[in-house]
């Protein structure tokens, strides 16, 4: 007759690491629920599986490099006059990702663009996709030093790797030539198999004083419009109408 310790030990040759480790609890509720060996066996994998899913995903996220952590449930549209919960639940559906749709979430500072990008990108996670965020600024740091920093270059390949690329402020910063170059290489790999989620406080039509370069501004605009779901929040800013004071209400 097998023991537990035989059983933990090729459970774990077989890197079944939650049921190494979880085999006691499992025998013990097969015994009190009289199940088959089939319903134990089941039962097993079924939790095994599910563990690795979790693990998975806790990875994904961790490798996301997402600033804060943000859900789609905490985005309130009921102040917003361009946005509805109809266009929310679209957008959750994810249906725009599998036929491999962009989006650019243009408004002022404060209107809830990134939070909207970032809940995306988490949702996504979620779902069992790859995603990536980061700002314009370090977007190309990283491309600039690929070439003579491991780090970037794992970041890079990973960025490749994902079904989602989160680029928030892109107008935050300017780019000489050399730059917009390597952003239009990044967006040319991506083009057709990354869906790509930029927030921008201006329209693209104002993307050639951030990319300086026309021919590259025109390349660029062609791979990410190409298809595209642009949505316009003008609203005021939630910061503001939130805002709270030191003195209280008095």
């Amino acid at each position: 007759m097998a023991s537990i310790e035989g059983l933990k030990h090729k459970l774990k040759s077989l890197n079944l690491s939650y049921a190494h480790e979880n085999i006691n609890k499992l025998l013990k509720i097969a015994g009190d629920k009289s199940d088959s060996y089939e319903t134990f066996l089941d039962r097993l994998l079924h939790m095994e599986l599910s563990e690795r899913e979790k693990k998975k995903i806790e990875i994904c996220l961790k490798r996301a490099q997402f600033p804060e952590s943000k859900s789609i449930d905490e985005f309130d549209v009921t102040e917003m006059k361009t946005f509805s919960q109809k266009q929310l639940n679209q957008l959750k559906e994810l249906t725009w990702m599998h036929q491999g749709y962009n989006m650019i979430l243009m408004g002022p500072p404060g209107v809830g663009k990134s939070h909207l990008a970032i809940a995306l990108g988490i949702h996504a996670i979620n779902m069992g996709y790859k995603a990536y965020f980061t700002q314009m600024g370090d977007l190309i740091r990283i491309l600039k030093s690929q070439d003579i920093l491991r780090t970037s270059q794992y970041k890079v390949k990973y960025i490749k790797s994902c079904d989602l690329l989160v680029i928030d402020d892109l107008m935050f910063m300017a780019m000489d030539k050399n730059e917009a170059n390597l952003f239009f290489q990044l967006i040319n790999c991506l083009h057709g198999q990354t869906s790509i989620i930029i927030t921008s406080n201006k329209g693209s039509a104002d993307w050639g004083e951030l990319l300086g370069e026309p021919a590259i501004t025109t390349a660029i605009l062609d791979r990410i419009l190409y298809k595209c779901e642009i949505i316009d929040l003008p609203e005021d800013s939630w910061r503001m109408n939130h805002r709270t004071s030191i003195f209280g209400n008095n």
